[in-house]
């Protein structure tokens, strides 16, 4: 008895469109009723829609995926995932975009030593490119902050009175509690005001 067909569809966030994915579900004649998607933060990896679909799996059954990144975040988390696909639920797996990872082929030793092969090298660019994009952000930052780029939020005006009380503190004619309050800012807040101000008069 031939088992059922199931597509796996899965975005990094609820802002990104799954049109690509489905497209290539619907060309495989996957049903609709049997296509899982997740549209989670790559944070969040918990999927709900994917572990439902692995409960209804059963051997002989074919699970379609677009990508070997749709999988897992890490080379780990996809390795994992094709030996509970392909071992633990006894299923086929076809990535659409690397046609060498259809388990349907070969079905002998050979065949499962190139599926494992490929799989293994696939999941491991998988991984170094999303290092590399994380590396590439990082030091994009610390080069747009060495120009002087401002990431957090902009900082408020100082009151008009800051000045004058920022001196009534440092004279003692006043607690920093006090003064804060005076200026409607947070004590830390004042304070932290206070020492940028005194470095920037005596960098002048």
């Amino acid at each position: 008895m031939q088992g059922k067909v199931y597509g796996y569809i899965r975005v990094s966030s609820t802002d990104q469109n799954e049109d690509r994915q489905m497209i290539a579900m619907g060309e495989r004649a996957v049903p609709p009723r049997n296509i899982f998607v997740d549209k989670r933060s790559g944070k969040d990896f918990e999927r709900p829609q994917y572990k439902r679909m692995v409960k209804r799996l059963r051997p002989g059954d074919l699970v379609y995926v677009k990508s070997i990144d749709r999988l897992g975040r890490n080379y780990t988390e996809i390795l994992e995932q094709w030996r509970i696909l392909t071992k633990e639920k006894g299923v086929d797996v076809v990535v659409l975009d690397m046609p060498l990872l259809d388990t349907r082929r070969e079905r002998n030793l050979l065949g499962s030593f190139i599926s494992d092969l490929v799989l293994q090298v696939l999941s491991f660019v998988a991984e170094s490119e999303r290092t590399n994009i994380h590396q590439r952000q990082a030091e994009g930052i610390a080069a747009a902050k060495a120009r002087g780029v401002n990431f957090g939020r902009p900082r408020r005006s100082l009151p008009a009175n800051f000045h004058t009380l920022h001196r009534a503190w440092r004279e003692g004619k006043m607690t920093l509690h006090q003064a804060a309050q005076d200026c409607g800012l947070p004590d830390t807040t004042f304070y932290n005001a206070v020492i940028r101000a005194e470095k920037n008069e005596k960098g002048k």
